[in-house]
C-alpha cells in the first residue's frame, strides 16, 4: 500500500509532461499544426461560423429570455477558454436552443414577466433584465461547477446513461417546446406570462387577429429562402467549396430593408434595438440562486455535455482523433464558469454551427478562436448595425435550424415496430453495469473453456479468440465492449480497413458521402476478413433480430451457435491448419487472427 502511494504521489518529467498534455490538449495537436496545410482553411472556416455565431447568439437568446446581445457573450467567452482545453478540433461551443429554452424555464420562474420576482437578495435595485441576466449567469456558474466536479472525479462515464434513443427523444420534445416559444415572434404578438400545459398555443391562437402582418411576411420569406437554399446546400455540398451562409445573407438584407422602411416606426415590428459596445465588468453569482436552482443546474450540466460530446466524437472518428469525456466536462466547467463570470450563459455545441465549422474545411480550434473573434468585433465595433433587425428573423432563423430535431419524429414508427415495450418505456429502467471481460481457452483434455489467465495447462487454436462479456450488451455499456473488444483482439479493426485504403483523398471523399462509417464492432471485423461466431445467444434474442431486419450480406444466421465447443468444432473443422500457439520464454508468438468467437 505504501508503494502504490508513493507512487502515485511521485512527480517527474514525464508525469509532468503527461499532466500538462491532458490538462492542456492545445498543447497536444499545437506541435504538429500544419501551417502551410491548415491555416487557410482555419481562417475560410473561423470567419463562415463567426458569422453564423453571431446571428444565433442573438437568436438563441430569445430563447433564454434575455436581452439579445447576452448571447454574444455566450458566442465568445466559452469560446476562447475550450480552445485551451478541449480534446475536440471541430466543435463549435456557443449557445445551444434546448440549453436556451431550460435556461429560460428558470429566468421566467424566478423572474417572471408580470407579477413580482422571486424574493432573491441581490435583486434589490436591479432591473427585470439584469435580474433575468443574474439568474442565467448564477445557474449557469452552477452547472459549470457541476461539470468541473465531475470532470476532476472522472465520472465522464454518465454519458453512457443516454441512449441515442433518450436524447434524441428529448431533444425532439424540446424542438417542439422551442418552435411554439418562437410563434410569438413569428406572429408579432405580446404575449404575457403564461403557465399550464398548452397554455402557450391557447393564447397565441386566442390573439392571432392581432398578429402583425410585416412580421409574418418577414419569417415566412426567411424560412422559405433559408430552407431551400440550405437544402441546396446539402445536396451540393461536395460540389461547394464553401456552404452558402443563408443565414447572414438574409440577416444582412432584412436588416438593410428595416432601416431603409423604418419598419420600426412604419409598422410597429418588435426589433433587436440597441446593442451596447463592448463587454460589461465580471460578476460574483448569487449563492441564494444556488439553492433556488440546483435540481435545474445539473441536467443543465449532463444535458450540455452529453450532447457536445456526442457530437464531437462524431467528428472525431471521421478524423481519426480521440477525445476524452472527463476532460470535455473539465473544458466545459471551466468554459461556463468563467463565461458565466462575464454574463454569458450555459455553452454546449450547437449542431448546425459545429456543421459549418467542419464543413467549410477547419481542421482545429484555430478556426474556433477566430469565431470568437468575429463576435467579439461584432461586440465592440458594429453591433450597433443590427439594430433595425427585427426579431421576427431571429425567430425566423431558429424555427428553421430546428429541421433536423424535429425530423427525429421518423425515427417512431421504426421503433415503435422493432419493439413496442421498448418505445413505451423509452425513458424507464437504465441501470449500471460494467462487467469483468475476459478471453477464453479450452482446458485440455475437456469441453471447458475458462478464463486463459486463470489456468496454465490450456490449448489455443493458433489464429483464434474467444472473448467473453458476462452480460446484456446495451447502450450503457457498449462503448466498454466496443474497448474491451479492440483489446483483446489487439487491433482495431476501424484502423486497419482504413489502412487498406491506399489514397487519402478517397478516404475523404467517401467520409462526405458517407460510404465510410463507424459501424457496429462485429461488422468492423467483418470487413476486415475476421470470422466472427457468436454462441449461447438467446432464441428470443435471435428473434428480435429477425423481427429487426437485422441480419445482412455481412452478417448472418450462421454466425451463431447453440455452445461455444460446437463453435470451435466447426473452426477446426474449417480451418485445420489451425494449431496450438507456441510458447517460448513465456511469450507468446504473435500470429494472424482470421476468427473471433463472441
Amino acid at each position: 500500500m505504501l508503494d502504490h502511494v508513493k507512487q502515485y504521489f511521485t512527480c517527474d518529467a514525464k508525469r509532468a509532461k503527461n499532466a500538462a498534455l491532458s490538462l492542456l490538449p492545445v498543447i497536444g495537436w499545437i506541435r504538429i499544426y500544419r501551417i502551410k496545410e491548415w491555416l487557410f482553411s482555419d481562417i475560410v472556416s473561423g470567419v463562415s461560423t463567426g458569422l453564423v455565431a453571431v446571428l444565433q447568439g442573438l437568436a438563441y437568446c430569445l430563447l433564454a429570455s434575455l436581452p439579445p446581445w447576452y448571447g454574444l457573450f455566450s458566442a465568445f467567452f466559452p469560446v476562447v477558454i475550450y480552445f485551451f482545453l478541449g480534446t475536440s478540433r471541430h466543435i463549435s461551443v456557443g449557445p445551444f436552443p434546448v440549453l436556451c429554452l431550460m435556461i429560460g424555464s428558470v429566468v421566467t420562474r424566478l423572474v417572471p414577466d408580470d407579477g413580482p420576482a422571486a424574493n432573491i437578495t441581490g435583486f434589490e435595485g436591479l432591473t427585470r433584465d439584469e435580474q433575468r441576466v443574474l439568474v442565467a449567469s448564477s445557474v449557469t456558474f452552477l452547472a459549470g461547477i457541476m461539470q468541473l466536479a465531475m470532470g476532476v472525479l472522472q465520472v465522464g462515464f454518465v454519458v453512457m446513461y443516454l441512449s441515442d434513443t433518450l436524447v434524441s427523444g428529448f431533444t425532439t420534445a424540446a424542438a417542439v417546446h422551442i418552435l411554439v416559444s418562437q410563434l410569438k415572434f413569428v406572429l408579432g404578438l405580446v404575449v404575457p406570462g403564461i403557465s399550464g400545459p398548452l397554455a402557450l398555443i391557447y393564447i397565441i391562437f386566442n390573439k392571432i387577429t392581432s398578429s402583425n402582418v410585416c412580421d409574418i411576411v418577414i419569417s415566412l420569406v426567411i424560412m422559405v429562402v433559408v430552407f431551400i437554399v440550405k437544402e441546396l446546400n446539402d445536396r451540393f455540398k461536395s460540389k461547394l467549396p464553401v456552404p452558402i451562409p443563408i443565414e447572414v445573407i438574409m440577416t444582412v438584407i432584412a436588416c438593410g430593408v428595416s432601416y431603409a422602411f423604418d419598419f420600426r416606426t412604419r409598422f410597429g415590428i418588435d426589433v433587436v434595438g440597441h446593442i451596447p459596445k463592448g463587454y460589461e465588468p465580471p460578476v460574483a453569482p448569487n449563492l441564494q440562486i444556488f439553492q433556488e436552482t440546483a435540481v435545474e443546474a445539473f441536467p443543465m450540466a449532463i444535458v450540455g455535455f452529453a450532447v457536445a460530446f456526442s457530437v464531437a466524437k462524431v467528428y472525431s472518428v471521421k478524423h481519426d482523433y480521440t477525445i476524452d469525456g472527463n476532460q470535455e466536462l473539465i473544458a466545459f466547467g471551466v468554459s461556463n464558469i468563467f463565461g458565466a463570470s462575464f454574463k454569458s450563459f450555459a455553452a454546449s455545441t450547437a449542431l448546425s454551427r459545429s456543421a459549418v465549422q467542419e464543413s467549410t474545411g477547419g481542421k482545429t480550434q484555430v478556426a474556433g478562436l477566430l469565431s470568437a473573434i468575429m463576435v467579439m468585433i461584432v461586440t465592440l465595433a458594429i453591433g450597433f448595425l443590427l439594430d433595425p433587425l427585427p426579431k421576427s428573423v431571429l425567430g425566423a432563423v431558429v424555427i428553421v435550424n430546428l429541421k433536423g430535431m424535429l425530423m427525429q419524429f421518423r425515427e417512431i414508427p421504426y421503433l415503435w415496430k422493432k419493439d413496442k415495450p421498448d418505445c413505451v418505456k423509452l425513458f424507464v429502467c437504465i441501470y449500471f453495469f460494467s462487467p469483468r471481460c475476459s478471453v477464453l481457452a479450452n482446458i485440455k483434455g475437456t469441453e471447458i473453456y475458462k478464463d486463459r489467465k486463470d489456468y496454465m495447462d490450456i490449448y489455443e487454436p493458433e489464429g483464434v479468440k474467444i472473448f467473453r462479456i458476462p452480460s446484456p450488451i446495451f447502450f450503457a455499456n457498449i462503448e466498454f465492449f466496443r474497448s474491451k473488444l479492440v483489446e483483446a483482439v489487439g487491433f482495431n479493426p476501424l484502423r486497419v480497413l482504413r489502412k487498406r485504403n491506399k489514397a487519402l483523398r478517397m478516404i475523404r471523399k467517401l467520409l462526405k458521402k458517407g460510404d465510410l462509417q463507424w459501424t457496429s464492432a462485429l461488422r468492423e471485423l467483418i470487413r476486415v476478413e475476421v470470422e466472427v461466431y457468436i454462441v449461447a445467444c438467446d432464441p428470443y434474442i435471435l428473434e428480435k433480430l429477425h423481427d429487426c431486419c437485422f441480419f445482412d450480406d455481412e452478417v448472418q444466421p450462421s454466425m451463431f451457435f447453440l455452445t461455444l465447443h460446437d463453435a470451435m468444432l466447426h473452426i477446426l473443422e474449417k480451418h485445420p491448419e489451425s494449431t496450438e500457439k507456441k510458447f517460448d520464454n513465456g511469450k507468446v508468438r504473435k500470429a494472424r487472427l482470421p476468427t473471433f468467437i463472441g
